[in-house]
């Protein structure tokens, strides 16, 4: 998808850049209704600062209706930092970035996301308490997000699965594009729970590792979109929804693990108009979120597993609202979101 042309949320940025660290990027910070901005901190090969800008500006905006939609007292924020094309000192890099988020005093707080990891969290942390995602004991709450963004993506599979097509996972298929940390989490779920998984992954290492681990079978990158399945379960990168990609689809549900799924709004539609019931993106990934949150409000691991088990009824609520308002399902979850964001607002003090 080109970046630059896909839709572009208002958002403030702020620049980020340390020439000496190879830090190049940008903070998006889209809503502080119901709090400081929250969102994860992304590292990828972005072509242009554009791109990442863009991005990071959709990233930002779905943080705000995903922390709406979970019930937690945070805005809309994302980092994206655009990967050096040469070497780096990656804890520099991140030292630098952490500098940036502490100069912010607690507008944004950042956790991981693609491409970074508890490791890079904790060089953000050496510099800044604005930060979630770090290395956790065994039993708490907190450390790596992946798990619990699988856990969230896969009761919502269950609800999805039963909802649409009045059977359980273990009579499905699923066809999972991306297994890094999450989509590999989620097929080991699935396949615990008996379901019949297809795997895709740009690094054929991931692909392989998770067919051993869950007897997948492995199809290339460019046919997972296309593969005969029940489910199609987007867990790699973003906007691989759009007007080329949906007619593919064999799928009757859409849930996974990516943001911004769909390329456009008017891309919820069209999924509508085939059939397909779409599991909206940042209602049913909400479980790292809720983790992260967890870490750094000092919630105890029961309350936060509780809080990602009632995603499921989050996306019943959505399913529901679709109905009434017969609208896709990726607009009725936008106007809750929108909703809560409204009744915050209204509720600040007057200055």
């Amino acid at each position: 998808m080109d970046l630059a042309a896909a839709d572009s949320p208002a958002a403030t940025f702020v620049p980020l850049k340390d020439e000496a660290a190879g830090l190049d990027g940008v903070i998006a910070l889209h809503s502080a209704a119901l709090g400081p901005g929250a969102g994860g901190c992304r590292f990828w090969d972005y072509p242009t600062a554009e791109a990442a800008q863009v991005d990071a500006a959709r990233l930002a905006q779905g943080m705000s209706y995903k922390n709406a939609m979970a019930g937690l007292p945070f805005g809309g924020g994302k980092a994206v930092l655009r990967k050096p094309s040469g070497g780096f000192d990656r804890a520099a890099l991140f030292r630098a970035f952490g500098r940036a988020v502490e100069d912010l005093g607690g507008r944004y707080i950042t956790a991981e996301d693609v491409g970074t990891t508890p490791f890079d969290m904790g060089c953000v942390a050496g510099q800044t308490r604005y930060v979630a995602g770090l290395p956790r004991a065994e039993g708490e709450t907190g450390g790596d997000p992946s798990p619990w963004t699988a856990r969230g993506v896969f009761i919502s599979m269950k609800l999805a699965a039963e909802y649409q097509l009045g059977k359980p996972l273990s009579a499905c298929s699923v066809a999972i594009q991306g297994v890094g940390n999450v989509g590999a989490a989620l097929a080991r779920l699935l396949a615990l729970e008996g379901a019949r998984l297809i795997v895709a992954d740009v690094h054929a290492l991931n692909a392989a590792r998770t067919a051993e681990e869950t007897l997948a079978e492995i199809v290339e990158p460019g046919a997972i979109v296309a593969a005969e399945a029940d489910i199609f379960s987007p867990c790699a990168l973003g906007g691989v929804l759009d007007r080329s990609t949906i007619p593919q689809l064999k799928a009757r549900i859409v849930c996974g693990a990516a943001n911004n799924q769909l390329a456009t709004a008017q891309d919820g539609r069209a999924l509508a108009d085939r059939g397909v019931l779409y599991a909206p993106d940042y209602v049913v990934n909400a479980g790292g979120i809720i983790n992260v949150a967890g870490e750094y409000l000092g919630w105890d691991a029961v309350s936060t597993a509780n809080r990602v088990e009632r995603i499921a009824m989050r996306l019943m609520s959505v399913l529901n609202h679709a109905d009434e308002a017969r609208l896709p399902t990726n607009l009725a979850a936008d106007a809750l979101a929108q909703q809560i964001l409204a009744d915050a607002r209204a509720q600040e003090p007057a200055l």
